[in-house]
């Protein structure tokens, strides 16, 4: 199959008509084709280099909503039948052999298809190939196909970390950051029945965060805010892409607390050791949840009317979308239709 999809020919350029051959179809593959793709900051650090990994040309787009065009043989056609409405996130493929996968926890595995790293095939594009079946999602009638787009990367980000470190609904939790993820985070933790107190540098955007469900928010620009919500939270949610000063995050923990970073500094993450070890807090990463934790986080959203709120633009104003991403501008994810 020929793919029609949309490259950077090179860093930081803007998007071109690119094609590529897409190979016989594997036994466990499904053809998917899209019908919107959400763009997160990823593949605009992607198409810009930030990261020195990345070769050219480049399809990017890692939150994939369309419908199965075709299936391998190994594939269980009663989940996904031809024509069903699916998506396809960030990790699109696992080898389901090793103890990762053997675990439910094939997002964790080291041979993942990741839509992220893949170069030339991601969704930015009128047709993306999955690498497993079973990582390829049925999207819930309830969801609208541009808000369930950002909830293949940024909402499995968010939601898995709520099930691994068993967040609890009489728990105090605090989100760093309201953009594309932290404003599906306090959507989740609000229907999880957190107390949640929402944490920004932008002050425009208490009145958004309490629509999306905080019933606290924090200015940090404001001198002495976040040293006030010390011993307040038991876990805290930083989204955030920037670097923050983290031993004042950890002061906001309560014992036992929990710091989880979803958002990708762009330097180390230092702590100081009594900050850490007398109220035995702890400090871990995360990214998009295995296929079980994924498919939950649909459920919820479906249940509870929760979903992105989204600029969708055609795919020949892709630039312009980008562009509002590289600049922080969309509120509060932007999706591109096809």
């Amino acid at each position: 199959m020929k793919v029609r999809a949309y490259a950077a020919y090179e860093a930081g350029a803007g998007l071109r008509p690119y094609e590529y051959e897409a190979g016989p179809l594997g036994p466990d593959e499904v053809d998917v084709r899209v019908t919107h793709c959400g763009i997160c900051h990823t593949d605009v650090g992607a198409i810009d280099n930030e990261w020195d990994y990345f070769s050219y040309p480049l399809v990017a787009g890692h939150e994939v909503v369309g419908v199965v065009e075709a299936v391998g043989e190994a594939v269980d056609q009663e989940l996904l039948p031809i024509g069903r409405r699916v998506g396809v996130g960030a990790i699109a493929g696992s080898c389901f052999r090793c103890e990762w996968c053997l675990s439910g926890r094939q997002n964790l595995c080291p041979r993942k298809d990741d839509l992220v790293l893949r170069g030339v095939r991601g969704g930015f594009a009128h047709h993306v190939r999955a690498g497993d079946w079973r990582h390829v999602q049925p999207i819930p009638d309830a969801i609208p196909s541009a808000q369930a787009a950002p909830l293949l990367c940024a909402g499995a980000t968010v939601f898995a970390p709520l099930l691994t470190h068993r967040v609890r609904p009489v728990d105090r939790v605090a989100v760093v950051g309201i953009g594309g993820l932290g404003h599906l985070a306090v959507q989740f933790l609000a229907k999880w029945g957190c107390e949640v107190t929402a944490i920004s540098t932008a002050s425009d955007k208490e009145a958004d965060a309490r629509r999306f469900g905080a019933t606290g928010f924090i200015a940090t620009r404001e001198e002495g805010a976040l040293r006030a919500a010390a011993n307040s939270f038991d876990f805290v949610l930083s989204t955030v892409s920037a670097d923050l000063p983290w031993d004042d995050y950890l002061t906001t923990l309560r014992p036992g607390g929990k710091l989880c970073v979803v958002g990708v500094p762009t330097g180390p993450i230092a702590v100081g050791p009594l900050g850490l070890l007398p109220g035995a807090k702890a400090v871990s990463g995360a990214i998009p949840g295995s296929p079980a934790q994924t498919r939950q986080m649909f459920d919820f959203a479906a249940r509870h009317g929760i979903g992105a709120q989204a600029e969708v633009f055609p795919v020949a104003r892709a630039d312009e979308a980008l562009d509002r991403v590289r600049r922080g501008q969309a509120r509060y994810r932007a999706v591109l239709e096809f």
